[in-house]
């Protein structure tokens, strides 16, 4: 075991807070993060995760409590007054709860690329938040990693007590048993996460802790509906699935496209568009990237290379759409 690591305040619990979508390794992180902590950095720690019965491309949040070792955690309750929150999709940063309970010289860490805006909410955090922005999906892609091994590299950056060296080892030994190919891609996104990071200042207005935020449920014994009902049928025309894509998606090359259908047939969200030409055969137009995730079955699939699998830069989903329900949408 190394050194015994101090923790910033050793009379209260250090709290860290993922705020992730299914598929982009928040649980594992947490996991070994923790691991690290109680195994190699002689704290005390606790992991656990939340997330629907369907992971990836969910909302995920993995919350990890840091202590002295002689200090006991008797609490597996969510993280609401996080010291550190780590965002793996900006996507996520359109929603206030992402940021809820940001504590007033706390540090924020989020996946955001130098050419995006800076994210309106921000404005909400205290004027003391550590603010660190890192291409994590960019460096993740050139890798041939994922995002979380370029965030634990932040972390590492950001937070003193937690060793660079130490929480390295751990991540590597992780996959060298199950995922030996990954082991070096990993390591080499963890050491550019550590390095290629954007601090920024000037952001947060706010003087005091961010509120914590509660969801009330949905339905109580008052007010559910009978059993047996949808309540919201056909719904899936309202849903967005653009955070679920983790830096890829199928752009289609209309000169090379025979109009089979066999991308169809695997797509598993219908969001490929088709329309009627004169000769009253179906040719596809495109996609409408509102409701596709990314998964490239229709790549895999295409026999004439019609769909091919490209670098999601920002503002390309937008510049290819093809509108599947331009009726809702004010026109095509």
């Amino acid at each position: 075991m190394n050194e015994k690591i101090t923790l910033p305040n050793s009379n209260k619990f250090f709290g860290i807070r993922f705020e992730s979508i299914g598929g982009l390794g928040a649980h594992a992180a947490g996991k070994i993060l923790a691991t690290t902590a109680v195994l190699r950095m002689g704290l005390n720690g606790a992991h656990f995760s939340s997330y629907g019965s369907e992971k990836k491309g969910s909302v995920v949040r993995s919350f990890i409590r840091l202590a002295p070792a002689e200090k006991l955690i008797r609490s597996s309750a969510p993280i609401e007054s996080p010291d550190v929150i780590v965002v793996f999709h900006s996507a996520l940063l359109k929603n206030p709860a992402t940021i809820a309970g940001m504590k007033a010289g706390g540090v924020l860490i989020y996946n955001g690329s130098e050419s995006d805006e800076i994210p309106e909410i921000f404005s909400q955090l205290p004027s003391t938040t550590k603010i660190i922005r890192v291409d994590a999906q960019r460096i993740a892609v050139e890798e041939r990693s994922r995002p979380n091994a370029v965030l634990l590299g932040t972390l590492t950056a950001t937070v003193p007590f937690i060793d660079f060296s130490i929480l390295l080892e751990s991540f590597s030994e992780e996959f060298s048993q199950r995922h030996p190919e990954a082991v070096a891609s990993n390591e080499k996104a963890f050491r550019r996460g550590a390095k290629e990071i954007d601090r920024l200042s000037n952001i947060g207005k706010g003087t005091d802790d961010l509120p914590i935020m509660r969801a009330d449920p949905v339905w109580g014994y008052e007010n559910a509906p009978i059993g047996g009902v949808l309540p919201l049928p056909g719904n899936t025309v309202h849903n967005d699935l653009t955070v679920s894509r983790m830096g890829w998606l199928p752009l289609l090359h209309k000169e090379k496209c025979i109009h089979c259908g066999m991308c169809d047939m695997v797509c598993p969200d219908f969001c490929l568009v088709w329309k009627k030409a004169d000769n009253n055969e179906v040719h596809l137009q495109g996609v409408d990237y509102r409701y596709c995730k990314g998964c490239l079955r229709c790549v895999e699939t295409c026999p004439t290379g019609a769909l091919t699998r490209e670098i999601e830069a920002p503002g390309m989903a937008e510049k290819h759409r093809v509108k599947l329900f331009p009726e809702l949408e004010g026109g095509a």
